[in-house]
């Protein structure tokens, strides 16, 4: 059945029937004109009438070519041609019945004239809607409107060539009207791509952006390094405009996808001027290469990434083992079909790391030969009233799954650790320094490698700053920080796996590795970024709220004790640290009066911990 077309068909296709129309007379009378016959075309019996006639057949011809339900906003060379044959199709058939019906017989110039000249107009009429689509909109009267945000694009290559097309095609995935182009390649400066003017350096972004009016950035330069980047976003946001970017991977797109490319928001990754360290699968291969490989916490924010970034080095088999069934069974679906292109097997097991026998049936079915260990309650405030939970999972479900990795043979044990463990003021971090001395403790009774990595936040985990003020700012805000000078060390969770795998093929037995984690980031900087990238004002449109410290939350962390020095290893991001490892018995010593102290209360547990761990120092909040 045939599509009736509804009435946004004939309001968009209007303005084209018209100017067809109009374009007939004109090319009739201009050819006329311009083969000097226009005093024979003029006192041409019936010359009224026969003009009305071309423009009938021309209209009735264009639309049989599909002339008025084309979108031109994405027309190609093959719609050029259709305009070419539609014309001279017309022009034919115009003549001829013009000739048999009035009799009027004109020079052969005429006619070829008048096609030439109809095509040009008809020609330029889609070429100018091809051209203005995603800036101007046709309605009924020809008024020229605009709803869609000026922009500035930063970047004048090859993506910021596709942002463009993008946008002047009327594109939904990147829409914006754009207005010109910034680039630091000063040999691009006053030259214009798709019409757009290339108006300066990125330096002057924000000047640009004030001159021009711009409402919107994008910026369009994947293959910049972190730190050109970090310039580039610090300047946008100088000039308070939303800021959108282009995937990373745009520049390794195959070029018939490049047209699905969407842009999205600048992510806080995006503000750290520091370049991500890549997985050496050559250095991890030796102990991972066909090895079966234990995550506990696999569902987790770490364990599930060590899980996609385990997949280079090839093992045989991964061992997803968690508590909570939904993000494993998010995981299984997300990473299995890679596994099974790269002949990786990938098996899930709930369970929890407290309940022994669960996890020595893991350890019987599947005798993993490297196990990392990222199973942990994490989130300090909740902690905080929970020490017996903290204690119980972190420190004695760490002791269960190192001995079953020491009983069973396990190649390599490497513990996910925090600098919330350097001189800790909260429960979780206390826990997790008393699972580093049992680590290093193990080293010395085991013929296993155990070793531990110590990192700061990650960007994006489950309890992350950074998904909270996201929301937040969805929300309309206000975004809560804890302190006006508080600061955190960052780094993206790809990032942190990558390290801690690469640990590993460091390790030798007993160390703490520390991951160089970059410069202290002050977490209200974070927050009033966030909001001028989505081109809002802070105190305007998006309030800031100090809300305090939580409980066992620190105005800073640390990577390191005083009395822990560090020395370099072979990859350049990662430190080892140097200093006196604790006595086998103080540890079991230690280990013991916790276990005597579950069935005391918050106070009296919190006062335990701090004699199994020195350095740990609660907070009165409790």
């Amino acid at each position: 059945m045939a599509t009736v077309p509804g009435r946004g068909y004939f309001v968009q296709a209007l303005p084209l029937f018209i100017i067809d129309i109009l374009g007939t007379l004109a090319a009739f009378l201009i050819a006329a004109w311009s083969t000097n016959t226009s005093e024979l075309v003029i006192e041409t019996h019936h010359f009224g009438w026969h003009l009305a006639l071309l423009a009938a057949v021309n209209v009735i011809v264009f639309a049989l070519f599909r002339m008025y339900n084309n979108m031109w906003r994405y027309a190609s060379v093959d719609d050029a041609g259709r305009i070419i044959l539609a014309t001279l199709v017309g022009s034919l058939v115009g003549d001829i019945l013009g000739a048999l019906v009035f009799g009027n017989r004109l020079p052969f110039r005429v006619y070829i004239c008048e096609w030439a000249i109809l095509f040009v107009i008809v020609a330029m009429a889609r070429f100018l809607i091809r051209i203005n689509a995603g800036k101007r909109s046709w309605s009924f009267l020809g008024v020229q409107e605009t709803g869609l945000p000026r922009t500035l694009i930063v970047g004048a290559g090859e993506s910021g060539s596709l942002v463009v097309n993008r946008m002047l095609a009327g594109s939904d995935d990147i829409p914006g009207c754009p207005i010109c182009f910034v680039d630091d390649d000063s040999a691009k400066v006053g030259r214009r791509i798709h019409g757009i003017p290339v108006d300066g350096t990125c330096d002057d972004i924000p000047h640009v952006c004030e001159r021009r009016g711009i409402e919107q950035i994008v910026v369009a330069v994947p293959a910049a390094t972190r730190k050109e980047k970090k310039r580039i976003f610090d300047l946008c946001i100088e000039s308070g405009c939303k800021v959108l970017t282009v995937p990373d991977r745009i520049k390794d797109t195959p070029a018939d996808q490049l047209g699905r490319a969407v842009l999205r928001d600048v992510e806080v990754p995006d503000l750290l001027a520091r370049e991500e360290v890549m997985l050496d699968a050559a250095l991890v291969g030796d102990y991972l290469n066909g090895k079966t490989v234990l995550v506990t916490g696999g569902g987790g924010s770490i364990g599930s990434e060590l899980a996609r970034q385990l997949l280079p080095a090839k093992p045989a088999k991964i061992v997803l083992f968690d508590i909570y069934e939904n993000t494993v069974y998010e995981l299984y679906h997300e990473i299995s079909g890679k596994a099974r292109e790269a002949g990786i097997q990938v098996v899930t097991e709930i369970g929890s790391i407290t309940h022994m026998p669960a996890l020595r049936e893991v350890f019987e079915r599947h005798r993993p030969h490297v196990v990392f260990h990222a199973a942990a309650h994490k989130h300090v405030p909740l902690m905080e009233f929970n020490p017996r939970e903290a204690i119980e999972n972190n420190v004695f479900g760490t002791q269960n799954v190192v001995d079953m990795a020491d009983e069973f043979g396990c190649s390599h044990f490497i513990l996910i650790s925090t600098d919330k463990a350097v001189n800790p003021t909260n429960v979780m971090g206390a826990t997790k320094r008393m699972c580093e001395m049992i680590i290093q403790k193990k080293a010395e009774e085991s013929n296993t490698v155990f070793a531990a990595v110590r990192f700061g936040n990650v960007l994006g985990s489950h309890g992350s700053v950074i998904p909270l003020f996201k929301r937040q700012l969805k929300e309309g805000g206000p975004l809560t920080v804890t302190h006006q000078d508080i600061t955190r060390y960052f780094m993206t969770i790809p990032e942190a796996s990558r390290l801690v795998i690469t640990a590993g093929a460091l390790a030798e037995g007993g160390e703490i590795f520390v991951l160089d984690m970059g410069e202290p980031v002050r977490i209200y900087d974070l927050a009033e970024n966030l909001i001028r990238l989505s081109g809002l004002t802070v105190g305007e449109d998006i309030e800031i709220k100090v809300t305090g410290l939580r409980p066992g939350e620190k105005l800073y962390e640390e990577l390191s004790m005083g009395d822990e020095p560090t020395k370099p290893t072979a990859n350049g991001s990662i430190t080892v640290i140097c200093g006196v490892r604790p006595e086998v018995q103080t540890v079991n010593e230690r280990l013991d009066l916790l276990a005597g102290a579950l069935s005391e209360d918050v106070p009296q547990l919190k006062q335990k911990l701090a004699e199994a761990v020195p350095t740990y120092h609660p907070q009165n909040n409790a």
